[in-house]
């Protein structure tokens, strides 16, 4: 199944503009999966919220989904959880106005809006007048995917993280978190954090390569099935302990978590800041494209 080609990432969703239209919340799960559909891998986030919502058997999503219908169709919608995450088609003006003035009168409660650039960008253009200034914008995050086994060879030493080994896995997950966004996830919650790194390891969404060293056994490579919908898994939290990187160790290990990402769903998906130059490499020698472009806005 291919889900990355023209018709899949821009094409299906049409453009729209005009004067600001109503929210709702009244949205099916079915026909936002529909929605979902019209661009697999910019929308994992949402579709993979959405089948967990299912899969406990709901079928409506409530307040944290925010809908905008046109002739009784649903053409835009956004996530309203711990992150923003707005889908709305390239030149959907109204719709971000839209789904702004509903963030603006809930008052800011995520930690996060993140998604495809052009709606995320779009949307916060017109919350930053009265959220204030965001602790960091990343315009251009490229979304790269994988729909093969990679050529290069994949590392056998890398595998489920096992419950037992939470307590060797929890400090790698930090020291990623704190590289990647800047203060420790520890600060406030700790438990809820701790109970996120558990709640993937118990799912079989978490992987690792654990060496014997000096210090005993370490975490040298972590990475996690962050986002999984039926169509697109999206690989996030990826992480080479320091003192290895530069040693060939990332390739081969992504090369191994392909492998496992691609007996969950047809496509794998991630996105990357442009800055970092070494990961884009990696992953390009790994077998990765980009078909789009995510933005994050960090509160």
């Amino acid at each position: 199944m291919h889900l990355v080609g023209q018709n899949r990432v821009m094409g299906r969703w049409g453009t729209r503009t005009g004067p600001e239209v109503p929210v709702v919340t009244d949205v099916g799960l079915d026909e936002a999966g529909d929605l979902c559909r019209r661009d697999p891998v910019g929308s994992v986030l949402v579709a993979a919220r959405l089948e967990a919502l299912a899969a406990g058997g709901a079928d409506r999503g409530g307040g944290s989904l925010w809908g905008v219908r046109r002739d009784g169709r649903l053409e835009a919608a956004c996530w309203a959880g711990a992150n923003l995450v707005p889908l709305a088609a390239p030149g959907d003006e109204e719709s971000l106005v839209a789904f702004a003035s509903a963030a603006r009168a809930q008052g800011r409660r995520c930690s996060s809006i993140v998604g495809p650039a052009h709606a995320v960008l779009g949307m916060w253009a017109r919350l930053r007048p009265s959220w204030g200034e965001p602790r960091e914008v990343r315009p251009d995050q490229p979304s790269l995917v994988m729909e093969h086994l990679s050529a290069v060879p994949a590392d056998p030493r890398v595998r489920r993280s096992r419950p037992e080994e939470l307590p060797l896995l929890l400090p790698a997950c930090v020291d990623m978190f704190v590289e990647e966004v800047g203060y420790s996830p520890l600060v406030g919650a700790p438990g809820a954090y701790e109970g996120r790194v558990r709640a993937l390891v118990e799912a079989g969404r978490s992987f690792v390569r654990v060496d014997d060293r000096a210090r005993g056994p370490q975490v040298v490579y972590k990475a996690e099935l962050g986002a999984v919908s039926r169509d697109v898994v999206q690989v996030q939290g990826v992480w080479v302990a320091p003192d290895r990187r530069g040693q060939g160790l990332a390739a081969p290990a992504m090369a191994a978590t392909v492998r496992h990402a691609l007996a969950v769903a047809p496509c794998v998906s991630l996105y990357v800041n442009r800055f970092n130059d070494r990961a884009l490499a990696v992953y390009e020698r790994v077998g990765f494209t980009q078909v789009g472009t995510f933005a994050t806005v960090l509160f």
